[in-house]
C-alpha cells in the first residue's frame, strides 16, 4: 500500500467511525487546559484530572497563579510527576500570562512557547484543541503509532519530524482531530509494549501489522 493510500484509509476510516475526538483532560477555560497540559507532561491524564478540581477552584485565574508562592501551590500538585519544577513552571506561566498577556492565553505557538513550562508540544495542543488551528502534538502515542501505521518514516527520529511529515500529508481541516485519533488509538489500541493487533480495526491498512503477518507466515 503506497503512503498515500495510507493516508487516505486513516482519514476514512477516523472520520466515519469517531467524528468527535477530544482531549481526556477536563478543563473549562484555555487557562485551565493551559494548566493541564503543563502538568501533564510524564503523567496521566487520569492523574491530573484528580488534581485539577481543587487546584482550579482556589487558582481560577492567571492573576491567582501570579500572587501565589512555592508552599502555597506546591500542595495541590504534589502528587503528579515532578511537582517542583511543575510549581515553578505554574508560578512562572501565572506571572508572565499576567505581566505580557494581559492574564489572557495567546492564541499562537510562538507566543506560547515563550512561557515557562511550554514547548512545542504543549502550544501545538492548546492552539489545536481551543482554536482547531492545524498544529500537530506529537508525543510518545502520536510518535509510536503514526510510525507503526506506516503514516511516517521509520527515519522520522524525532517528534518534530513526525510533526513535519504528519501535516505535509493529513488535510488541513482534519490536522487538529487526527492528533487525538492518534493519541486515543495509542492509549487504548496499539499499546506500546502489548499492542492489540488482533481487535485493531485500523489493521488492514497498518504497516506494522502487515510485517508481523508476513514474519508469522514465514514461520508457519
Amino acid at each position: 500500500m503506497l503512503k498515500k493510500e495510507r493516508y487516505e484509509a486513516f482519514i476514512k476510516h477516523f472520520s466515519e467511525n469517531q467524528p468527535i475526538a477530544e482531549t481526556e483532560l477536563q478543563y473549562e477555560t484555555p487557562f485551565q487546559l493551559l494548566v493541564a497540559v503543563v502538568l501533564s507532561a510524564q503523567c496521566t491524564d487520569k492523574r491530573i484530572n484528580q488534581v485539577t478540581p481543587a487546584l482550579f477552584k482556589e487558582f481560577p485565574t492567571p492573576a491567582h497563579l501570579a500572587a501565589s508562592n512555592f508552599d502555597e501551590l506546591f500542595p495541590y500538585i504534589r502528587s503528579v510527576s515532578y511537582p517542583n519544577n511543575k510549581t515553578k513552571h505554574l508560578l512562572g506561566l501565572g506571572k508572565m500570562l499576567v505581566e505580557d498577556f494581559g492574564g489572557e492565553v495567546p492564541s499562537t505557538v510562538a507566543e506560547l512557547v515563550k512561557l515557562p513550562g511550554v514547548g512545542r508540544k504543549t502550544a501545538n495542543v492548546i492552539t489545536s484543541v481551543v482554536w482547531n488551528q492545524p498544529n500537530m502534538a506529537v508525543d510518545t502515542h502520536v510518535f509510536r503509532v503514526s510510525r507503526r501505521l506506516g503514516l511516517v518514516t521509520q527515519t522520522a527520529k524525532t517528534p518534530l519530524e513526525v510533526e513535519k511529515q504528519l501535516i505535509r500529508h493529513i488535510p488541513k481541516k482534519y490536522v487538529h482531530i487526527a492528533h487525538h485519533w492518534l493519541i486515543l488509538h495509542g492509549r487504548y489500541v496499539c499499546l506500546a509494549r502489548t499492542p492489540k493487533c488482533d481487535s485493531c480495526t485500523i489493521s488492514y491498512f497498518c504497516k506494522y501489522y502487515e510485517k508481523k503477518h508476513q514474519s508469522s507466515n514465514k514461520e508457519a
